[in-house]
């Protein structure tokens, strides 16, 4: 596969115009693509990136797109919880041009590496038990399920995880 191996894969700040228009696009159309997720979906991402880019703090909360041969190609973000040093990862998505190139996890790693940095001591998410791929991903780096709850959302039936990944050294 040399051809794959010629491919320039980066993972930038999210703060170039345009990049947050990508994140609502590309989610409402992969998601629509892979599961038949409806625009509810969507105006949930929006809403997220619309609060993000009204209100965040960057010294709290950061975005990263990742880029293949200068293509937006992937994204997450990391934004203030609900309760003081806990950090939410959202929004983690590698399009299909995008995936087997270890993206996701690059995306996960700037985000804990920022999250390290600003002080947290805990980083929770939400996902759907359908998201295995992104699932692995957060397994990998030591997030733990907490509890899930099945919900019908985006025109399904679905089974929701909150997951939590503790920053502090332990022992």
């Amino acid at each position: 596969m040399p051809q794959q191996d010629q491919k320039q894969a980066v993972v930038r700040r999210a703060d170039r115009p345009g990049d947050l228009g990508w994140v609502v696009m590309a989610h409402g159309e992969s998601y629509h693509q892979q599961f038949g997720w409806d625009t509810d979906f969507e105006v949930l991402v929006a809403k997220i990136v619309a609060d993000y880019g009204a209100k965040h703090d960057p010294t709290r909360g950061a975005a990263w797109i990742a880029e293949l041969d200068g293509r937006r190609v992937g994204c997450v973000f990391l934004v203030v919880g609900d309760r003081p040093k806990v950090a939410k990862l959202r929004l983690l998505l590698v399009t299909p041009q995008g995936r087997g190139l270890r993206l996701g996890a690059r995306l996960v790693a700037k985000c804990l590496a920022f999250a390290r940095e600003a002080g947290y001591e805990q980083v929770t998410l939400w996902t759907n038990d359908v998201l295995v791929a992104a699932r692995k991903i957060y397994q990998s780096f030591g997030f733990t399920l907490v509890d899930e709850e099945r919900h019908h959302s985006f025109g399904h039936d679905l089974v929701g995880q909150n997951w939590t990944l503790d920053l502090l050294p332990t022992g």
